[in-house]
């Protein structure tokens, strides 16, 4: 059934450490699903896919679950298909179909790097999803999935840059629902361009690119075998972390410390480009991909390097300009800012500090550089990080989440089982959504709007 444009968002609220993921209707708040059992990687976060699909691992179960947010309402279930990965994942990438994923393992709850599996996924086999689970190299790589050909729209797709209306348009069957001897094929190969999808691990110590076939992957023997990648691009830095890709160009980022990686695929092969400068000091250590304006988005860290003298880090919202190539940054504060959410008409960064947390709203109005348009105070944090103490580590934070087709952003009170929901184009509180959960660690969220084109953002956030 179609998705309509006049449905009302969702809200997926993820409580990793209790192990419960909850589906809210907006903006009353009122819950129209619920899977128990289920502890989401935090890190890998949500993944969002055509058709208003979301994709999460969930690190104890060790499978990929795929969400249908709005099935519950047209009698279909939350989730709308699973399938074994690796675990603990780190990171989380579909193709531009939606159908093609990858995860790869990092840290979980160990000191050091211990695993080298990266799981590939099909969602569209003819007998129904499918993975395979091969070795790679130990570390905690990022990833992203390259399509066929820069710039070359994949045949059935029919993916157009989004317009004013965030207009995306999508031709292929839907993923979760292949393998029911209606759609779907019997192979990967078979499918539109997937045989050519090309999967890219970013990795550090050494800093490098790797690229496999994901065809390639999927045809691996069990067992876990070591695979050789069909090309390997080094890097200067070895400090990688924070990925992206634009599916309409096909150019990968990678973030590192002397700046912002960027490669296109030839072939079977990457071709570095000129990479894109963090414009001051510090780095940033996350990258997202804005849909609704083309642009990238980081929050670039300067200051102390001491985890515990986190009040005084430096936090300046960093972008660039795909299509116009231009780049800057924009001050936030002092203290602690990581993770961003995209919306309609802004960009939103929550900062966490021993002065009191805000929510940042910056905008960024086509032609004009981007400025900020709101600080609105959050309620304090019982668990919050405290000075002297790092800011990660058994204390609580904030998730935050929006939608590239609205204006609402959700962004949590780690520990008090809240939601705050805020109108961006008022700048103002709606109402606080209060749950039977404690969101510690901050949770974590995922909006969905429908028609959002958020699946134009390929990478776990």
């Amino acid at each position: 059934m179609p998705l309509m444009e006049t449905a009302r968002p969702r809200l997926l609220v993820a409580d990793q450490v209790a192990g419960n993921i909850r589906l809210l209707s907006l903006p009353d708040g009122s819950e129209t699903g619920r899977l128990e059992g289920r502890h989401l990687a935090e890190h890998a976060g949500f993944l969002a896919l055509p058709r208003g699909r979301v994709a999460f691992v969930d690190d104890l179960a060790g499978e990929l679950v795929v969400l249908d947010p709005y099935g519950p309402d047209s009698g279909r279930p939350l989730v709308a298909a699973a399938v074994p990965v690796a675990t603990p994942a780190e990171h989380l990438a579909a193709d531009p179909s939606g159908r093609l994923l990858a995860v790869t393992t990092g840290l979980g709850r160990n000191e050091n790097v211990w695993s080298d599996l990266l799981t590939a996924v099909d969602l569209g086999g003819a007998d129904g999803p499918r993975s395979v689970r091969v070795r790679t190299r130990t570390g905690e790589p990022g990833v992203t999935i390259l399509p066929p050909e820069p710039g070359v729209t994949i045949p059935g797709l029919g993916i157009t840059p989004p317009g004013p209306d965030l207009g995306v348009t999508t031709a292929t069957p839907d993923p979760a629902e292949a393998g029911s001897g209606t759609s779907g094929t019997s192979d990967a190969s078979a499918a539109p361009g997937a045989s050519d999808a090309l999967v890219v691990l970013r990795h550090r110590e050494p800093g490098s690119l790797t690229a496999y076939r994901h065809a390639g992957l999927l045809a691996s023997a069990p067992g876990c075998p070591p695979v050789t990648p069909a090309h390997e691009l080094p890097l200067p830095d070895h400090d990688g972390h924070g990925d992206a890709v634009d599916p309409l160009t096909g150019e990968l980022f990678a973030a590192a410390g002397s700046g912002v990686h960027r490669a296109r695929r030839a072939g079977a092969t990457l071709v570095a480009g000129e990479p894109l400068p963090w414009a001051g000091p510090g780095r940033g250590w996350y990258l997202r991909l804005d849909p609704v304006r083309r642009m990238l988005w980081s929050c670039v860290r300067g200051g102390p390097a001491e985890p515990g003298r986190w009040p005084k880090w430096t936090n300046d919202a960093w972008w660039h300009r795909i299509d116009a190539g231009d780049t800057g940054r924009l001050p936030l504060g002092p203290g602690l800012v990581f993770r961003l959410a995209v919306c309609a008409r802004h960009i939103a960064y929550a900062r966490i500090h021993p002065d009191g947390d805000e929510l940042i709203l910056v905008t960024a109005a086509p032609g004009e550089r981007p400025r900020i348009g709101a600080r609105l105070p959050l309620p304090a944090m019982a668990g919050a990080p405290r000075a002297g103490g790092t800011p990660w580590d058994g204390v609580q934070r904030r998730a935050v989440a929006g939608s590239p087709g609205g204006d609402l952003v959700a962004v949590t009170r780690g520990g008090h089982g809240e939601i705050h929901l805020i109108d961006a184009s008022r700048a103002a509180l709606i109402r606080t959504l209060r749950l039977p959960t404690a969101l510690d660690d901050g949770g974590h969220l995922a909006l969905v709007s429908p028609g959002d084109g958020a699946e134009l953002d390929p990478v776990g956030r």
